[in-house]
C-alpha cells in the first residue's frame, strides 16, 4: 500500500502547481495505454478546488483518455510485440487478452465499454482491439461513452457533495485501495467468465 500512496501523493501534488491542467491531460492520456494511476485522483482534487470547473475538467480527462486509448489501440495494432505486450505482462493481462480473442467479435463493444467506466484495465482492452483489429470506430465510440459516464460521473459527486468526498477518500484510503484491488481482480474475474 506504501507505494500505491507515494503515486497517489505524487499525482495530488499537480493540483498544487501551474500544470495541473496539462499534467490532468498527461495522466488521462497515459493511464489509457501503459501508467497504472487513474487520473480520478488529480481530477477529484481539482474538481474540489474549484468544483464550477468540475465538468471541465471531467471533459479534458475524457478527450485525453480517448487519445490516449487511440495510441493504446496503434500500440496493439503496430507494435504489440515491442511495446503491448510487456504492458499487458505487467499488468498480467496475457490471461485476459486469450479470453478476449475467443469472443471479441461478439462481446468486444461491450468489453470495452465495460473497461473504460470500472477500474478493469482499460488499457489492456485498447491494446487487445489494436492486435484483434477490432473495428476501430466501434472502438472509438465504446471508449468515448465508457470515459464519458466514468468522468462525468466523478464530476457530478464532486460538484453535488464537494470537499466532503475529499476527506472520504483521505480518511479511508487504505481500506478504499483494497477494495479497489477486490474490484479490479472481480473485474478480471467477470471478464474471464464472460469473455
Amino acid at each position: 500500500m506504501k507505494f500505491i500512496k507515494k503515486l497517489y501523493d505524487w499525482v495530488l501534488h499537480w493540483a498544487e502547481t501551474p500544470y495541473a491542467i496539462p499534467a490532468l491531460f498527461l495522466l488521462s492520456f497515459s493511464e489509457s495505454s501503459f501508467f497504472p494511476v487513474p487520473p480520478d485522483v488529480l481530477l477529484i482534487t481539482l474538481a474540489i478546488s474549484i468544483p464550477k470547473k468540475a465538468f471541465k475538467y471531467a471533459l479534458i480527462c475524457m478527450i485525453a483518455s480517448v487519445l490516449g486509448g487511440i495510441l493504446g489501440y496503434g500500440i496493439g495494432f503496430y507494435g504489440y510485440e515491442t511495446i503491448g505486450r510487456p504492458i499487458v505482462d505487467f499488468y498480467h493481462g496475457q490471461e485476459i487478452m486469450n479470453a478476449i480473442r475467443i469472443k471479441y467479435d461478439e462481446y468486444g463493444f461491450l468489453g470495452i465499454l465495460i473497461a473504460a467506466i470500472t477500474p478493469i484495465p482499460y488499457k489492456v482492452f485498447t491494446i487487445a482491439s489494436g492486435v484483434f483489429e477490432f473495428d476501430f470506430w466501434s472502438f472509438l465510440l465504446a471508449s468515448i461513452l465508457g470515459r464519458s459516464a466514468r468522468f462525468f460521473i466523478v464530476a457530478g459527486l464532486i460538484w453535488k457533495f464537494g470537499p466532503a468526498i475529499k476527506d472520504f477518500i483521505e480518511k479511508y484510503f487504505n481500506i478504499l485501495s483494497i477494495i479497489f484491488v477486490i474490484l479490479l481482480a472481480g473485474g478480471f474475474i467477470l471478464i474471464r467468465y464472460v469473455f
